[in-house]
């Protein structure tokens, strides 16, 4: 049985070159970690580095499965696996800001793989088949703080959205992307719990590690042919994506709106031609992504008349991303459904808007740190279920950032969503040689696809656009900074995957047993 007895009670030891050598190898595997988490995400293709980096941070949380070490050098241990993740994880935010927020934001995002760190500590403590399931739990837990906590949380590098290629997607479908997070964790502490058994000649638990680590695997390949099935349908809508790029990269993409919007419409205007030539298949939608219209079709006329000849010209609304002025000094990002000759029809203003970016909170406490701050914008967010009617079909509008909070696609889905869109612009964010966070997004849209088995059209200004198959496989996709079309025979779909009737209720009840497990731990360590 492993002692229940802290190891931060016992009196302080003197410091040996023994001990600070353990501790400085202890350190860097937690960054070592890190790094192993973080090469599972694309566009690096290693999915299997996930579980692997668990099982080396859980290690190293554990002593490598002995006494357990002090709570506060878990704490410590814990960050450094988040720097390790983090910090070559995001680089993309500082591009063009300079290195500062992209710092601070993965070291406000390592605190959280701290507070995994301490959990796990503690959680070592318990019988050795509870902790192995509440280990992985707690890793949940966190990304559900991180994903909420602060300014709405910021769900970015949560090991589901590292396996859209990997073997263990199709759990998404059963149980969600935290379910998928959990079996990615529950792998990584099994593969420990096997291997230190088998190192230390302790036989008993080397089929509990073992069991462990295998089980994500074979419910992933018994359900792997139900999720292929979603690929199948006998409703079809052919669908376009418009990618007509930016004439220029970095922060005054805004300042080019006009040149962005005659883009669209013209690749759009393309596709027309080629439809009339028979060249193309004629659409029954067109989406163009996010930002494509930053002019206000609202209250400029010559975009109203643009974006008109555009849907006239294909005979078939468009899905447009335009910035919205509200009439009150604040602005809201809308994906409008835009009808041929009579205009707009329905629209989703979005929801999950970023901070930082589309607002700024606490802006003067910010602007002592830099004066970036001020080009924040002063967008609102919308009331919206994120599903739009075009061509009499729902689909389910997730722009940029939504893709990464559950509750967006779960609610569309829910609410009669037959396949899903996701309207991005990442040309703040991305340049010919710097791809990451664009594929980083992409992999979002692949797990949504999976999780509610449902077809996903990417549409981005600058790339990458694609199309996803209801599998979470990649069927197109565009390059990066050139202008493409994408059209495709979109499957529709009615029914609901397991994943997406619970919606949020796996995330609930892992979050929930792995309090209670902190708690018990508690219990046990107070005197009687």
């Amino acid at each position: 049985m492993i002692s229940a007895v802290d190891a931060s009670a016992a009196p302080p030891r003197g410091i040996t070159a023994r001990s600070m050598g353990g501790f400085i190898a202890n350190a860097v595997a937690a960054v070592l970690a890190g790094v192993l988490m973080y090469l599972s995400f694309p566009p690096l293709p290693f999915w299997y580095a996930a579980p692997v980096g668990v099982a080396v941070l859980v290690g190293v949380l554990t002593n490598w499965t002995r006494e357990p070490i002090r709570a506060s050098t878990g704490l410590g241990y814990g960050f450094l696996a988040g720097v390790g993740l983090f910090v070559p994880l995001l680089p993309w935010i500082g591009m063009y800001v300079g290195p500062l927020p992209w710092l601070a934001l993965a070291l406000v995002c390592a605190g959280y793989v701290a507070l995994f760190g301490l959990g796990t500590v503690w959680l070592w403590k318990l019988p050795r088949l509870l902790a192995v399931v509440a280990i992985p739990a707690w890793w949940v837990a966190t990304e559900w703080i991180r994903s909420s906590f602060p300014f709405g949380g910021f769900p970015w590098g949560r090991l589901a959205f590292g396996q859209p290629d990997g073997a263990l997607l199709p759990i998404a479908a059963l149980i969600g992307a935290p379910g998928l997070s959990f079996m990615v964790a529950l792998t990584g502490v099994g593969l420990l719990i096997a291997v230190s058994s088998i190192v230390r000649r302790n036989p008993q638990w080397i089929g509990v590690g073992a069991a462990a680590a295998i089980a994500p695997f074979v419910l992933a390949l018994a359900f792997q042919p139900s999720v292929a099935n979603a690929n199948n349908s006998t409703n079809t809508l052919n669908v376009a994506a418009v990618q007509g790029n930016v004439p220029r990269l970095g922060l005054d993409f805004n300042a080019q709106r006009r040149a962005v919007l005659d883009n669209h419409v013209n690749r759009t205007l393309e596709l027309a031609a080629a439809v009339r030539s028979g060249e193309a298949t004629q659409p029954d939608v067109v989406i163009w992504p996010e930002n494509s219209s930053d002019v206000d079709p609202f209250r400029s006329s010559e975009a109203t008349e643009r974006i008109n000849a555009a849907a006239a010209a294909i005979n078939a609304p468009i899905i447009v991303g335009a910035v919205i002025y509200n009439g009150d000094g604040t602005f809201s990002n809308s994906a409008i459904v835009w009808e041929p000759f009579t205009g707009p029809s329905d629209r989703h203003d979005k929801a999950i808007i970023q901070p930082f970016g589309e607002y700024m909170p606490m802006r003067d406490f910010f602007r002592l740190f830099s004066d970036f701050v001020d080009m924040a914008g002063n967008f609102v967010p919308g009331d919206s279920n994120w599903v739009v009617n075009a061509a009499g079909i729902p689909v389910g509008i997730a722009t940029c950032f939504e893709v990464a909070f559950d509750r967006a696609l779960t609610t569309a889905v829910r609410d009669g969503a037959q396949y899903l869109a996701v309207p991005t612009n990442n040309a703040t964010f991305t340049t010919a040689d710097s791809t990451d966070m664009t594929f980083q997004q992409l992999a979002m849209s692949q797990v949504r696809a999976a999780e509610h088995g449902r077809a996903v059209v990417v549409a981005a200004t600058s790339g990458v656009s694609a199309v996803v198959r209801p599998d979470g496989t990649i069927e197109q996709q565009s390059g990066i900074f050139v202008p493409e079309v994408l059209t495709t025979e979109v499957p529709l779909h009615t029914d609901l995957t397991l994943a997406t009737r619970l919606g949020p209720w796996p995330e609930r009840v892992l979050v929930v047993f792995a309090l209670a497990a902190l708690a018990a731990v508690y219990v046990r360590r107070q005197p009687n």
